[in-house]
């Protein structure tokens, strides 16, 4: 993926979170909760949702800048591509910056193995 978050890199509109939420599969991880559903865009999309639980508007920021980072690192995908939701948990604006990161990818790792 390029140095930037483009926008045709994102999920932009409510009805594409909904399709994923509604569709996707959802796996669990210690700092986020990743839900995935496939595109025929050709490339991952992520949408990230960051609710008041996480914290203050700073502390929500924060969450959802870690995760486009993490995604932006993530690369091309190997596999067919897919819409993705990161629900961010309260600690991931605490945790180190490689465990989130390790986190996102092993969640990516079961979506993407699990079809």
């Amino acid at each position: 993926m390029s140095e930037a978050f483009r926008p045709s890199a994102r999920l932009r509109h409510r009805g594409e979170f909904t399709v994923v939420q509604s569709r996707g599969r959802r796996v669990s991880g210690r700092f986020l909760t990743l839900l995935g559903h496939p595109n025929t865009v050709g490339h991952d999309r992520l949408g990230i949702i960051a609710s008041k639980r996480v914290g203050n508007a700073i502390a929500r920021n924060r969450a959802k800048r870690r995760l486009r980072e993490v995604f932006r690192r993530a690369g091309a995908p190997a596999a067919p591509s897919l819409d993705l939701v990161a629900v961010a948990r309260t600690e991931l604006t605490t945790a180190p910056f490689t465990a989130v990161a390790a986190d996102f990818q092993a969640a990516l790792g079961k979506l993407r193995g699990a079809r």
